[in-house]
């Protein structure tokens, strides 16, 4: 059975054609800069590649040049779209409406865009690409969708919802959300796995560290807090995000500013984080670099960043009253082995103690890196996030 996976963006379409007999990936690529003026860069599993500018007025031509390269051409790798038995969506936000996976249907199209105002980047391109691909592939071909937010609808009320009047909450649904669900689900089972244990017997850390990075505190494998809130803002400083900032501290920089909403809203969206206090750039491998030159700068945004993922580490150990492990993903978590070692450092009161020999040397594999005597186990464990959506579609349809 054949499932393709699709991850939308306002100007882009990610997506990975997927073999679910062995779960192995046939190709992947990616339609960007949709809007504007397009490109595709297309790989299959055996190497053969496709890079070439397209006309992408909408997300419509895009899903077209995707079906046109999976299907003809020197890196086509099915011979029509009737190959395929669903196709999978991942949805940024799903609000309270969506606390699991859904078929899709004109009626569940229409609620995702309904849901634009809480996610503005990403909900409405969601919706254009759920609309060009029914109009694109087979009829018949049904379609999943599922939500970033949907892992962290278990959440008990004290940890999602904020100090403002009752009536933001009932009216205009300001609460945490939380984000990176998909992956936080993915990978906490996969550490399950790999212990050997039961998920419900386990109280996990997942640090899943990039370009935007979220911690989520997992007891017996549900969401019960995360770092990001109302948006993907909230939390700790990522790669141009601000993360978690005093409201006070926003106010008064928009004054003197003189920013509206919209523009203090870029500002700590796009400008800031990484980017805004190193002055560098947003790449965590060029911040290192220059830390690694002296660059003071640079070494304060590591050293907030490391900082700011031990404090959530010991509130989510007393928020679930225990630790069995903490793991790191996300292309940060899964690369940066600096970054591990320093989150894990002076550690040892609270029962994490890491195998430095064994972390220095690791890079994006599956695999254990806390000494044998750590009362707390830590992990490595790549995310794959396309690969749950798949799972999830697949689960849907044979029902």
């Amino acid at each position: 059975m054949i499932i393709l996976v699709v991850n939308a963006g306002s100007s882009s379409l990610k997506y990975q054609l997927i073999n679910m007999d062995d779960e192995s990936v046939i190709a992947k690529g990616n339609c960007d800069r949709i809007g504007i003026d397009g490109h595709i860069a297309h790989k299959t599993n055996d190497g053969r590649e496709l890079s070439a500018d397209c006309s992408f007025p909408t997300h419509t031509e895009a899903f077209m040049k995707l079906v046109e390269t999976l299907t003809t051409g020197d890196a086509k790798v099915i011979d029509s779209m009737d190959e395929i038995s669903a196709v999978g969506h991942r949805i940024v936000q799903g609000a309270d409406v969506f606390d699991k996976s859904v078929l899709v249907t004109d009626e569940i199209i229409d609620k995702i865009d309904e849901l634009r105002e809480l996610a503005p980047v990403h909900n409405h391109a969601h919706a254009l690409a759920l609309r060009a691909c029914k109009s694109v592939i087979p009829e018949g071909v049904p379609q999943v969708v599922v939500f970033d937010t949907a892992f962290h609808q278990t959440m008990p009320p004290k940890a999602y919802m904020f100090g403002l009047p009752y009536e933001d909450y009932e009216n205009l649904h300001v609460r945490k959300y939380g984000f990176h669900g998909t992956s936080h689900r993915f990978v906490s089972a996969a550490l399950a796995e790999a212990m050997g244990r039961d998920i419900k017997d386990l109280k996990i850390v997942s640090c899943h560290l990039g370009n935007g990075s979220s911690i989520t505190a997992v007891n017996g494998g549900k969401s019960v807090d995360t770092s990001m809130g109302f948006t993907p803002l909230d939390g700790v400083v990522m790669g141009t995000r601000s993360g978690a900032v005093d409201p006070s501290a926003v106010t008064f920089v928009a004054d003197k500013h003189h920013f509206t909403p919209a523009q203090m809203s870029d500002y700590m969206n796009k400008k800031s984080g990484f980017l805004g206090v190193s002055g560098i750039g947003s790449d965590n491998r060029d911040i290192t670099d220059a830390a690694a030159h002296g660059n003071e700068r640079a070494k304060l945004v590591s050293e907030m960043l490391v900082y700011e993922i031990k404090k959530y580490i010991g509130s989510y150990a007393a928020a679930m009253n225990g630790l069995d492990a903490v793991l790191f993903t996300g292309g940060i978590g899964e690369n940066a082995y600096d970054v591990r070692e320093q989150v894990c450092e002076n550690m040892e009161f609270f029962g994490i103690k890491l195998d430095k020999s064994v972390n220095d040397n690791l890079r994006g594999k599956l695999t254990k890196i806390s000494a044998a005597d750590s009362k707390v186990e830590v992990w490595v464990v790549p995310t794959n996030e396309e690969l749950l959506i798949a799972r999830d579609t697949l689960a849907l349809i044979s029902k």
